[in-house]
């Protein structure tokens, strides 16, 4: 599946107010879930040593496939598809590559 095709069925899913015109909803969502995975990754150094096991593989997976679907919905609101946010972040990542501008501080290096 490629990320269009995924965009595409997740958002037979996608219901939540203003559906069409909020990119607000997804936004929130997005931060929401990423907190969630930060806190996964957080008790696996606190409690666990850092060591990951297969439970904590499993509940970071489900938790990346919700900030997935939040980058879908709210690529969609923008008028985006996911394959060309992916192909604009691939080309800008090579470019800094290229120029040995990986490093550094700013957006536009």
């Amino acid at each position: 599946m490629d990320f269009d095709e995924y965009q595409e069925e997740a958002l037979k899913t996608a219901v939540y107010p203003g559906i069409g015109s909020n990119f607000v909803y997804p936004t929130l969502g997005l931060v929401g879930e990423s907190g969630e995975v930060a806190e996964k990754v957080k008790k696996i150094i606190r409690d666990k040593k850092g060591v990951m096991g297969e439970e904590d593989r499993l509940a970071l997976k489900k938790e990346l496939g919700d900030i997935l679907w939040y980058i879908a919905t709210l690529s969609k609101e923008l008028g985006l598809s996911m394959g060309e946010v992916a192909v604009m972040n691939v080309e800008k990542l090579r470019s800094r590559h290229e120029r040995n501008m990986l490093h550094g501080k700013g957006d536009e290096r």
